[in-house]
């Protein structure tokens, strides 16, 4: 049996505000954002290339949980050095650039209500293998 991971759900406190950092800062396509029923909101942005997204929302348990508790969330780059400028240039405040070792490097930043993301270069994830 197969598998993939498809969406994480993010705890929000301003559904519009994250619909902004996330399309306007990390570069997200919007998939949707439907209002099914009376106070119920469904958002989804997907990062280009990505099989998973990201879902925030209202009016739903899933969407209950406390802003700023979802932690360590990683985006793979290829080019990290170039990721984290075009980050900078839309205005997302960043890290400097760690190196771990084993080829790994780092940048971390955090959305408007403090989820936290590890932007990721992994040197041997190159080409068709990123």
């Amino acid at each position: 049996m197969q598998t993939r991971l498809e969406l994480i759900p993010l705890p929000v406190s301003d559904v519009d505000r994250s619909i902004a950092f996330y399309a306007d800062k990390l570069g997200f396509k919007k998939d949707f954002d439907v209002q099914p029923s009376e106070g119920v909101r469904i958002v989804q942005l997907t990062q280009e290339g990505s099989g998973c997204s990201v879902g925030f929302g209202t009016g739903l348990d899933v969407y209950a949980g406390e802003p700023s508790s979802v932690r360590g969330l990683h985006l793979a780059v290829e080019d990290i050095t170039e990721a984290r400028a075009e980050f900078v240039r839309r205005g997302v405040e960043i890290s400097e650039i760690r190196d771990f070792g084993g080829d790994v490097k780092g940048a971390d930043f955090s959305d408007p209500d403090g989820n936290t993301f590890e932007l990721k270069q992994m040197s041997w994830r190159k080409g068709a293998t990123y």
